[in-house]
């Protein structure tokens, strides 16, 4: 599987990025799946419900299914937080895993940059960032996407996918 991540603060940008080039690539064919990793604490269940219930009894993991989706919960219970290798196999075969966060990992990356947001590049330290998209021109020799044309963000992704695993743009 290719993966490419989008690393940057919060309220960047990120997430509506993300959501506009996902369509992109899925109008050329691809099957496009996305790991977003969260710093706070989230639950995709609601108290009441059986599934809830059934965690909260002490189950490990609870799968819930039905004729449109399947979501598997799984609690770590004191376990290490799963690593984004760990997460990748979890996940069935796609052409494309987009990954929100996971800023420190050793994947190829935009880092999506607002300088009005406050707080400092990750760009200047962080060799995995292969780009920056932006509002603004970033005094950088990085190539610079604007954040607000998610087609030329999708083929820059493609273009460097491209040239160093195969990928058909």
């Amino acid at each position: 599987m290719n993966v490419f991540g989008f690393a940057g603060y919060s309220g960047s940008g990120k997430t509506t990025l993300i959501e506009q080039v996902i369509p992109l690539f899925v109008e050329r064919g691809m099957k496009v799946s996305l790991i977003k990793h969260v710093h706070h604490r989230f639950d995709i269940d609601r108290p009441g419900k059986d599934s809830f219930r059934h965690r909260e009894a002490g189950c490990t993991q609870v799968l819930l299914t039905s004729d449109r989706r399947w979501a598997l919960m799984h609690e770590l219970r004191g376990d290490a937080e799963p690593t984004l290798d760990d997460q990748l196999k979890l996940l069935a075969p796609c052409d494309l895993v987009l990954v929100e966060g996971f800023k420190d990992s050793h994947i190829p990356k935009i880092e999506v940059y607002r300088p009005t947001h406050g707080g400092p590049p990750l760009y200047p330290n962080n060799p995995s960032i292969i780009a920056v998209a932006s509002d603004e021109v970033l005094p950088t020799t990085l190539p610079q996407l604007d954040i607000n044309d998610a087609r030329h963000v999708a083929d820059f992704i493609l273009i460097h996918l491209a040239g160093h695993v195969g990928v058909k743009v």
